[in-house]
């Protein structure tokens, strides 16, 4: 299994899943579909499926477009909002892809319908992968936009931080910078934090990509998989997990708009993403 990371518009990542033996190809979360068939025709692939984290603009707006590019394409999803949608997925469904495994992990609480997807090869050496969307990324996690905190909890910890700690974690942004310097202030005495906030500034310095990650090391630097810390509650105030992870949720809001507020036209185009201003079919 070869993960190709494809950076598209200001900081998402789309990403092209390719079974070496038979050569089929499949996408996950599709924004700039002819870059896609472009690096899927270099690497000489037959792409037959798409699948879509969740419905947001940022995530699914090239799944039309590909469909009609490449007739026949079949786009899965856990949500009937996604545009283009084909084929509706339910929570632990199991899908095969030559030797490639794929499992669906409904994970709420960015949307409600928000799906990740965990991959992996029988008799591999390699680690299998997850790709996440904005359900977890590396050091943090998407925003909480519908469903409670309790169901976001349940994603995280239960759904997501149970699989193999060896996990690669594809997720749908490149937010590490943002999110570690946020982790700093919630643990500022975590030495993984602070080293992997090191690393990821000299990867933004050098404009590389800071995925994947591991799920294990997420378990070591990331506050929201780690609700049931001392540190982690006292900087909180609470100690119930869907409680923690509520108030990191606020300070995360209020720390990155205090680093960083947004200009009127970012906040309509965030509005836009988040599907705050109508949605697709």
């Amino acid at each position: 299994m070869k993960v190709k990371v494809i950076p598209v518009l200001e900081d998402n990542y789309m990403y092209l899943v390719i079974e070496e033996d038979t050569r089929e190809a499949v996408a996950v979360d599709v924004a700039v579909p002819k870059r896609l068939l472009e690096i899927a025709g270099r690497e000489g692939v037959s792409l037959t499926t798409v699948l879509t984290t969740h419905h947001h603009w940022d995530h699914a707006r090239g799944n039309v477009e590909l469909a009609r590019l490449q007739p026949g394409m079949v786009v899965m999803g856990g949500d009937e909002r996604i545009c283009g949608l084909t084929r509706m997925l339910v929570h632990e469904e199991e899908l095969r892809f030559g030797a490639i495994h794929v499992r669906c992990l409904l994970t709420p609480g960015h949307t409600s319908g928000h799906m990740s997807y965990f991959l992996w090869e029988d008799e591999s050496l390699d680690p299998p992968a997850l790709f996440s969307g904005d359900a977890l990324s590396v050091a943090g996690c998407g925003w909480h936009l519908e469903g409670t905190a309790q169901q976001m909890y349940q994603s995280l910890t239960e759904t997501l931080g149970t699989l193999p700690p060896q996990t690669k974690v594809f997720c749908g942004h490149e937010h590490t910078l943002r999110n570690l310097e946020f982790a700093h202030t919630v643990e500022p005495h975590n030495d993984h934090v602070r080293a992997k906030l090191s690393w990821a500034q000299k990867r933004d310095e050098d404009d590389v990509p800071t995925v994947p990650s591991t799920l294990g090391e997420e378990l070591l630097y990331n506050p929201f998989l780690r609700v049931a810390e001392e540190a982690v509650r006292k900087f909180t105030g609470k100690v119930a997990p869907a409680e923690v992870l509520e108030v990191l949720c606020r300070e995360r809001a209020c720390f990155q708009q205090d680093v960083e507020p947004p200009q009127p036209q970012a906040r309509a185009l965030l509005a836009l993403q988040w599907g705050l201003l109508g949605h697709q079919k």
